[in-house]
């Protein structure tokens, strides 16, 4: 499935300028920024690396329910499967728990005057969006792990 871009216009009000490295943690896939740029889209790499937001509603994978494997759309990493993804109407795919507890990294976010969990590709340190906790969602772990569809890449079950 081809995404349609969301524009960097779309990307742009969300952007952080940037994003700090992340401590006591090294990634399996390490590249450098020019690498990423060269690998990534404008609007990939502006989420993935820098920390951007999509739009919400924007992405591909918000209503998708195509039983698979969700991977990051930067360097490939196992990261949630399909029966683990809900409907929060928030705007972006929702999963109540990644397919390993080792496949993400969690940290504290205080961008936008606000202070949040954002989520991480373990294997190449890229931004995924956040996970919230405690909004009374029926999924066994009441948390919502809201993630940027452009930072995922589905592969399908062949077998569902």
């Amino acid at each position: 499935m081809e995404r349609a871009s969301s524009g960097a216009a779309a990307l742009a009000r969300n952007y952080r300028g940037g994003m700090d490295p992340v401590v006591g943690s090294t990634p399996k896939v390490v590249k450098s920024e020019q690498q990423w740029r060269e690998r990534l889209d404008q609007d990939e790499y502006a989420v993935l690396r820098q920390g951007a937001t999509e739009a919400p509603y924007s992405g591909d994978y918000v209503e998708e329910k195509t039983q698979g494997v969700y991977e990051c759309r930067a360097c490939g990493a196992e990261l949630f499967r399909s029966g683990t993804k809900f409907e929060s109407h928030c705007g972006w795919p929702s999963f109540w728990d990644p397919s390993d507890s080792e496949a993400v990294l969690l940290r504290e976010d205080r961008s936008h005057g606000m202070v949040r969990v954002e989520v991480l590709c373990a294997s190449c340190h890229s931004h995924l969006g956040h996970v919230f906790e405690g909004e009374g969602y029926p999924t066994p772990t009441d948390q919502r792990y809201c993630i940027n569809s452009i930072a995922l890449r589905l592969e399908p079950d062949e077998n569902a």
